[in-house]
C-alpha cells in the first residue's frame, strides 16, 4: 500500500494529520516532501486537468496499464497527486451472518415482482 498523507513536524516527532491504517509498531519508509508552494499548486492544476484530458481512468488496454500506472507513481512520488483510497472498507464486516439473512429473508418476503422485472418492464425495447 502506497499512501501520500500530511504530517506536522512537532517536538521531534512527525504527527500525521488523519488516522494512519497501520499495525503498531509497523514499520514505514517516509519521503520528506515541501508542503505545497504555489508552483507546486499551479503544477497539481496542469496535471489534474491532463489526467481529465488524458482519460488515465478510462479502461485501458493491458499493454497500456503498465505505462499508465507508472505514470501515475512518478505523478505520486512528486507530490503531484495523492493516492485514495476508493472504499473505507472496515476491517470487519458491519453486518452478521445472521442479520444478513434476516435481511434476505424480509427482502425476499416483500409482495409483487422482483425490482428487476420492473426495471426491464419500464425501460422497454432496446
Amino acid at each position: 500500500m502506497t499512501e501520500t498523507i500530511t504530517a506536522i513536524y512537532e517536538n521531534g516527532v512527525l504527527r500525521p494529520l488523519k488516522p494512519l491504517r497501520l499495525k503498531e509498531q509497523q514499520r514505514v519508509k517516509v519521503q520528506l516532501l515541501p508542503e505545497d508552494t504555489q508552483e507546486l499548486a499551479l503544477q497539481r492544476e496542469v496535471v489534474h486537468q491532463w489526467l481529465k484530458d488524458e482519460d488515465l481512468l478510462a479502461e485501458w488496454d493491458d499493454e497500456s496499464l503498465e505505462e499508465r500506472q507508472a505514470i501515475l507513481n512518478d505523478f505520486l512520488t512528486a507530490g503531484l497527486i495523492e493516492e485514495r483510497p476508493w472504499l473505507d472498507v472496515p476491517d470487519e464486516d458491519p453486518v452478521s451472518p445472521e442479520e444478513r439473512a434476516e435481511l434476505a429473508r424480509l427482502l425476499g418476503s416483500v409482495p409483487g415482482k422482483p425490482l428487476s422485472e420492473t426495471i426491464i418492464e419500464e425501460r422497454g425495447e432496446w
